[in-house]
């Protein structure tokens, strides 16, 4: 396939998988084990964690208001009675400290794990499963918005989304999610603060992992040092744009979608998916 297009197709892809609790991980490793893509090409490498940037440049765009908000407020809140620790973007930071340091410690078995489609497949399957029955059980929720999230709740959280990080496939949104519903977050408020953790996370673990790739190479996977040419270059923007305009499409989407349906078609699909992936690795087909 041309690069221009396989790069407008992994953009999509991107777009598409991050924000919706179905794991954009398990996606674009699906679909480069399909095209048959070098996981070991220290290009492609650093491509999948690019155009992750490109998708989460979606999520302030979208939340500028939100953001700015949040900025005015802080620290004590639009209420007067939150602090440094209780104000939603503490919270967030909290959540976020909570999953980075296990997840940092731990990032040896998640680069193990990146590389099996079996993971992914029990991740996704295991995963609709838990999504599927924490929508049906938690109807009575009683955080209606991200504004009124506790330290608790943040942590408890933070803490679940360890899970996402280890065993790809679960997808962080879907952790996020789930884990605050169980906390009792309404969905949209639980949708809303997966968002927001979602920006510091991605941030720095693609920002990481790109500057170590372009820099000193991949011990886990053995890449060399990077070397751009212009062709490299144009490749890579184009599936950034993709992954930036999609994902801004996805996030407006999903946000009136869930405050209306719920999650249950999510986890449907990732149960449908699992088996099929199942069904192709057994035959020995991915």
């Amino acid at each position: 396939m041309n690069d221009f297009l396989l790069s407008i197709l992994l953009g999509v892809v991107e777009g598409l998988t991050e924000f919706l609790p179905v794991s954009s991980t398990a996606h674009l490793r699906i679909v480069e084990a399909l095209l048959h893509l070098d996981l070991h090409d220290a290009y492609w490498k650093m491509y999948t964690i690019v155009i992750q940037l490109g998708a989460i440049l979606a999520l302030p765009v979208y939340f500028w208001n939100r953001i700015l908000k949040f900025l005015a407020t802080f620290p004590r809140g639009e209420s007067g009675r939150r602090n440094l620790f209780t104000h939603p973007l503490g919270l967030t930071l909290i959540a976020f400290v909570i999953t980075a340091v296990p997840s940092f410690l731990l990032k040896k078995q998640i680069g193990q794990n990146l590389e099996n489609l079996w993971v992914m497949a029990w991740a996704l399957f295991i995963g609709g499963v838990i999504m599927w029955l924490v929508d049906a059980l938690c109807r009575n929720p009683r955080t209606l918005r991200m504004e009124e999230i506790s330290l608790p709740q943040a942590a408890w959280i933070g803490f679940t989304q360890i899970a996402s990080a280890v065993f790809p496939g679960t997808s962080r949104s879907m952790s996020t999610i789930a884990a605050g519903q169980l906390a009792g977050l309404s969905r949209s408020a639980a949708l809303e603060f997966s968002f927001f953790l979602s920006m510091p996370t991605m941030v720095v673990a693609t920002g990481y992992d790109l500057l170590k790739t372009l820099r000193h190479g991949s011990d886990e996977t053995r890449l060399a040092p990077l070397v751009m040419t212009g062709h490299n270059w144009v490749v890579l923007m184009i599936g950034a744009i993709a992954s930036f305009v999609v994902a801004l499409g996805v996030v407006a989407w999903f946000m009136n979608w869930v405050r209306a349906r719920g999650f249950a078609p999510f986890a449907i699909y990732r149960i449908v998916l699992a088996v099929v992936l199942f069904a192709l690795l057994m035959r020995g087909l991915i």
